[in-house]
Parts: structure tokens; sequence; C-alpha cells
């Protein structure tokens, strides 16, 4: 398993960002954080949703996190990339099935709804869980490569 994590944020995420930077570095992650590097009110969630999207796209060993006001933004724009299975994370359940059921590689974060302390939970439970490899979810993310390739 990789210990590479992409991270980027918007002027909403942009403290948890720094945070969750020192936070898991502590962990032994290596964080390559993809912006902002600085706090801007007026930047753009697209702009680092898609420079991580880009990294996990091109590493897929790696994983990302995205954080915004709300997480939706962020989600809309890692989608849009080939092989990029991002997901917003609002409870604890939905972030691990999110891994054991759909192998997610984005974790999108709405920095304006929880305490930091919610949102390293939901980092840790995310980080920690494993795909389940079963058949089942197998044959849909197989099934998902199939829809992208026809998208193209």
């Amino acid at each position: 398993m990789s210990k590479t994590i992409y991270i980027g944020a918007d002027h909403a995420g942009y403290e948890y960002k720094e945070q969750l930077k020192n936070f898991l570095s502590k962990q032994g992650y290596e964080i390559i954080d993809k912006g902002n590097f600085i706090f801007d009110k007026d930047d753009d969630y697209v702009d680092f949703a898609h420079a991580v999207s880009k990294e996990i796209k091109n590493y897929p060993e790696a994983k990302g996190i995205l954080l915004c006001g709300n997480a939706q933004g962020v989600c809309i724009v890692a989608n849009k990339l080939k092989g990029i299975r991002a997901i917003t994370g609002f409870d604890d359940i939905e972030v691990k099935t999110s891994r054991t059921d759909d192998d997610s590689n984005i974790l999108c974060l709405p920095a304006r709804i929880f305490p930091l302390e919610k949102i390293q939970t939901f980092v840790t439970i995310w980080l920690e869980t494993d795909f389940s490899q079963a058949e089942r979810h197998l044959r849909r993310l197989n099934k998902l490569k199939d829809i992208e390739e026809k998208l193209l």
C-alpha cells in the first residue's frame, strides 16, 4: 500500500489542509500538497481538485484528499477524470464502505461542516480501510471501467 497522499484545498479548506498535513506526516505518510499554498479567499476549488485528481489518475497507488466548504464542488471536479472514484465524507460508515465496497481513491471533505477532529477521524478510517476485493465489488468496478471507456 502506498503511503503517498496528494492533498488540496480552496480557501474554505485551507486551514484544515495545513493541519491534516501535519497529522498525516506524523503517521508516516508522504504528503504532496497541490495547493492552494496560501490562504486566498478568491481562489477556486476547481484548480486544486483537478491538480490532485490528475496525480491520482497518473499514480493510482496513491490516495487523494480534497477539502472545500461542502465537499461537493471538489468531488464533482475529481470525478470528471477517468479512473477517479471520489466520495464525500459525512459519516464513518459511509467513509469506510466507500473503501471496502467502492475502492474510492479520493476523499472529499466538508471543512465548513465538521470540526477538525471529526475530519481527522474520517481520514483515519478511510486510510486504514482496504478494498474488500469481493467478487461483486470487483464486478461493479469493472463495469465502471467499461462505462468510462465508452465515454472517451
